[in-house]
């Protein structure tokens, strides 16, 4: 009784091991390449199964439908979109699956059956489209160290797309710009604004891309740097300060020059009144002489003389 059960589990093994042989020799006789595949809208995908051993039909089902049935006979064939042939010169082994201008209702798994022991090996699909990008505006001028905004629209574009910025060829740090993305039906629209202290002229791009695309769509512009105008305000204030000090200044000399040319003009009390005695003594003195000086007017003749010797005339002469 137990000699039979040891027996009984070594062939089990023996069993489970020639099991797993075959099923890695099948896995080996059928490959499908790319597993996973990324491209643009409107590119032509294909897919390579190789069969190493002996095959009749294969078929190709695309999200779920099935689009094409190839016989070994008659390898060369196509249906719309799709078609199939040997990958080249007719060896039956290899044959190369292509979806012509593919579009984003292809996308999704790609399933490829052998008929037979082989099974069915199952690839992934993804389509992207690369939409536009545009800075908004065209170039600039502007003043040497003034703040200055740029921004850059993108639309029509699936996956969400990338968002960069070069200046002069270098790339900007993104802490200088920020960017908003917006979903629009089946596509994603986004805003980008960039801003910096202009120094000196420059070339500025915005570029967007997806992992699909080889080269990245941009838009650039020139931006325009001007010397910075003269600080009108400071030469302004510094002239009204030394104009108005030269005003104050022309102001207390001419108050002063006025107050001296008044005070010597207005004559003091004491000479006003030497001035006042010295003209009444005058005036005194010439009533006097007046009154003490006289002529004898011989013609004067008083009444009830005739003789002119007894007659005398006074004049005064003042």
């Amino acid at each position: 009784m137990y000699l039979y059960f040891e027996v009984t589990l070594k062939l089990n093994i023996n069993c489970t091991v020639l099991v797993l042989y075959k099923d890695k020799a099948l896995s080996q006789e059928f490959q499908l390449q790319p597993l996973n595949l990324t491209v643009l809208q409107g590119s032509h995908v294909k897919f390579n199964a190789t069969v190493g051993g002996k095959w009749d039909f294969m078929t190709w089902t695309v999200q779920g439908f099935l689009v094409l049935t190839v016989p070994v006979t008659n390898i060369n064939i196509s249906s719309g979109q799709f078609s199939a042939g040997f990958c080249s010169g007719g060896d039956t082994s290899c044959v190369e699956f292509t979806i012509h201008n593919v579009t984003r209702k292809e996308a999704g798994p790609v399933i490829c059956t052998v008929q037979g022991d082989y099974g069915s090996k199952m690839a992934q699909l993804y389509v992207q489209e690369s939409g536009t990008v545009s800075i908004v505006g065209g170039n600039v001028t502007v003043v040497q160290d003034q703040q200055v905004e740029f921004q850059c629209e993108t639309s029509a574009w699936y996956p969400i797309p990338t968002v960069s910025w070069t200046r002069n060829g270098e790339v900007v740090n993104s802490s200088l710009y920020n960017t908003t993305t917006t979903a629009y039906g089946d596509f994603f629209n986004s805003t980008s604004v960039l801003t910096f202290q202009a120094v000196s002229n420059a070339t500025v791009e915005c570029i967007a891309s997806v992992p699909a695309l080889t080269n990245p769509q941009s838009s650039s512009v020139l931006l325009v740097v001007v010397p910075k105008p003269p600080d009108w305000t400071v030469l302004i204030a510094v002239v009204v300060s030394i104009g108005g000090a030269a005003l104050l200044v022309l102001l207390i000399i001419g108050i002063v020059f006025c107050y001296k040319r008044r005070k010597e003009k207005q004559p003091n009390y004491q000479d006003e009144m030497s001035k006042r005695v010295g003209t009444q003594s005058q005036i005194s003195g010439a009533s006097v002489a007046g009154q003490r000086k006289g002529q004898v007017n011989a013609g004067y003749l008083p009444e009830g003389q005739t003789s002119k010797s007894d007659k005398f005339m006074f004049t005064y002469k003042i």
